[in-house]
């Protein structure tokens, strides 16, 4: 990634809320949404090209069996991370939640344990009601500000009979970007457990400037042995709607166990955000360095404002992606301080709960935004903290 991209420019207000994704249509106008993970910018121009060409020819079918997405991805992963993917090792699908679940529905039989370690993705939890695994919480731990896996509580989830992990690389919602030590550390533990390690890395392009993001595949011979990752251009580019996502593996017996997934699953995925993907990993690079620098710059932001407006706040910036991760609890507001914010400061922030029993106490800020709203947003805040110190 080049530092010297110029940062990219949110849409103004007036044209987001036009928009009828879940962001912008949950709540009414006068609340200033920044909780679920869209972000509030331009499609990138080759995208934006891409689908209109689409639609100029009706090309609105269903996903042909060969197409050059896993090898635009492939060219992506080397290009930004020095990982060298095999192109028929990557199978698409709808989402990444939905491969997410396929591959505990293929590593654990219901009744079964997968680890997990909050405070992580809501759905990390819920999706073992989709399959019928138990969740075993090894939660991250917190060191001087950052963020760790618990790797010997995780070696002995394991020992007691947890079969996989939920690995969240990088973290969602701390930004965390796992060490390389860490996550081959983590390898060597499923390895000699016997367990799969499935890594949702949706978040991997959005490594912030100076920061290092490592997917796991590319770690260790044990990682690729144990390991499969679930990827998606639509976080960093905005594409949730779309729905494409895909599957990486790099040995013989886990490819296997991605073949073996139904074929149903990569008939979900949509011919759109196929189109999408390709044009995101083939030339979409110029413009993801733009909202990088954005995102860098709106962090620092986000950590200046928390400091003059909320300073009860604290808040430790990750190393990716756009969500902040902010413990509330000094400000009295109890274990849910997002009820309180979007009734007092009319700003809807995700609830820490959601994220875990450690959530207690939190919040999650969806910072991929215009840096006037993002301030508008604290400042209110701040102002609801004052008024419930003055009543």
């Amino acid at each position: 990634m080049t530092n010297a991209a110029a940062p990219l420019a949110a849409l103004p207000i007036e044209t987001l809320r036009q928009r009828t994704s879940t962001k912008w249509a949950t709540h009414p106008h006068d609340v200033l949404p920044l909780f679920v993970a869209e972000t509030d910018f331009p499609l990138a121009e080759p995208i934006e090209r891409t689908l209109l060409t689409a639609l100029r020819v009706g090309d609105t079918g269903y996903v042909p069996p060969r197409t050059r997405y896993p090898e635009a991805f492939a060219g992506f992963a080397e290009r930004r991370w020095g990982w060298a993917v095999d192109p028929g090792q990557v199978r698409t699908t709808c989402d990444v939640m939905m491969g997410v679940a396929e591959l505990v529905r293929a590593a654990a039989s219901p009744g079964e344990k997968v680890v997990v370690t909050s405070p992580v993705y809501p759905p990390f939890f819920m999706v073992h009601d989709e399959a019928g695994t138990v969740p075993v919480d090894v939660p991250l731990v917190e060191n001087d500000g950052s963020w760790e896996l618990d790797l010997e509580g995780i070696e002995q989830a394991f020992a007691d009979g947890a079969v996989a992990m939920l690995l969240c690389n990088p973290h969602n919602p701390t930004g965390t970007a796992h060490s390389r030590a860490s996550l081959a550390e983590l390898a060597r533990i499923a390895e000699r457990h016997g367990a799969t390690i499935i890594s949702d890395e949706i978040h991997a392009p959005l490594g912030l400037p100076g920061r290092t993001v490592t997917p796991f595949l590319d770690v260790s011979d044990e990682a690729r042995r144990v390991g499969v990752s679930v990827l998606s251009a639509s976080k960093a580019f905005n594409l949730a709607g779309l729905k494409c996502a895909h599957l990486v593996t790099a040995d013989p017996q886990k490819a296997a166990l991605v073949r073996a997934i139904p074929m149903e699953v990569e008939w979900r995925t949509g011919l759109f955000g196929l189109h999408a993907g390709i044009a995101a990993f083939e030339e979409g690079e110029p413009w993801l360095d733009a909202l990088l620098a954005r995102l860098d710059e709106n962090q620092r932001l986000l950590a200046d404002l928390l400091a003059e407006h909320v300073p009860g706040a604290v808040y430790a910036p990750g190393d990716a992606g756009f969500l902040a991760w902010v413990d509330a609890r000094a400000l009295g507001w109890g274990d849910d301080p997002a009820r309180r914010i979007l009734e007092d400061a009319r700003v809807a922030l995700n609830p820490g709960p959601s994220f875990g029993p450690s959530g207690a106490g939190h919040v999650r800020i969806n910072y991929g935004t215009g840096p006037e709203i993002l301030t508008e947003a604290v400042r209110r805040i701040g102002d609801a903290v004052r008024g419930a110190s003055r009543r």
